[in-house]
């Protein structure tokens, strides 16, 4: 099977895409890196000609303000139009665990609006919702800092490696377009700001958490359920002591 995966020279594009060439697909990494840019369009369609699953993990990379938005709008439909003229048969993408409810927020806002293009492509899809990533745990730290402190909100999250969002993604992409959403979960419900502090401690990073129900979380603020997945969701084996046991901030030193 040709697999394209959008996004596959970064964190989970990689791995994707390791694991499909183990299984012996025909699998091609597609990011600016390669020449395939999906705001402008350059490159997309030479590199979707032939492809029958195209898997797009790609990411705004401006988290604030209303370039999530309008990264999500225009690189969905650059990708999805292209994938239509080349003839493309399963759209796998993914997606955040709170999209949908969260549009005080331009960058779920921009995911919402990327799911409703998907969905109105006439392309057999997929969308995966993930939770937050143990790996983006630091740039909550770096988005929420000022001076000692950070205000976080105390919301629930349930973080997962981004190893088993990959795995998921990479099995999602040799089945049937489910043409629906499926979502995937850590295995341990924490609070946000109980997370944090508690990454901090593990990176022995001198910052004091703050609980604040008005912290904002990318432009938005937080019920607690807000970002938790619904009933049915696949909850995924690695914990955060797990996670962060093989991670490069292990005995870092700091």
């Amino acid at each position: 099977m040709k697999i394209v995966v959008i996004g596959g020279n970064g964190l989970v594009g990689r791995n994707i895409v390791r694991r499909l060439q183990a299984k012996g697909h025909d699998v091609s990494a597609a990011s600016r890196g390669s020449g395939v840019d999906i705001i402008t369009g350059k490159g997309l369609r030479q590199a979707l000609a032939g492809a029958e699953v195209v898997v797009d993990v790609t990411n705004s990379p401006v988290r604030d303000g209303p370039a999530p938005y309008e990264f999500f709008k225009k690189g969905g439909e650059n990708l999805l139009e292209a994938e239509a003229a080349e003839g493309v048969s399963h759209h796998v993408s993914l997606s955040v665990v709170g999209t949908g409810r969260l549009d005080d927020s331009p960058y779920f806002r921009g995911k919402a609006a990327q799911e409703e293009l998907i969905r109105k492509s006439g392309i057999p899809y997929t969308i995966l919702h993930a939770t937050q990533f143990f790996e983006f745990l630091l740039e909550i730290v770096e988005l929420s800092v000022y001076k000692q402190s950070l205000r976080l909100s105390p919301a629930y999250i349930q973080p997962i490696a981004s190893a088993d969002v990959a795995a998921s993604l990479a099995e999602l992409a040799v089945r049937p377009a489910k043409n629906a959403i499926v979502e995937i979960a850590g295995p341990e419900r924490q609070r946000l700001s109980e997370i944090i502090q508690r990454f901090l401690t593990e990176i022995e990073a001198p910052y004091e958490v703050v609980t604040d129900i008005l912290a904002p979380y990318y432009g938005t603020t937080l019920d607690d359920d807000s970002l938790l997945p619904g009933e049915g969701a696949r909850i995924c084996c690695t914990d955060f002591q797990t996670w962060i046991g093989q991670s490069e901030y292990w005995g870092a030193g700091w």
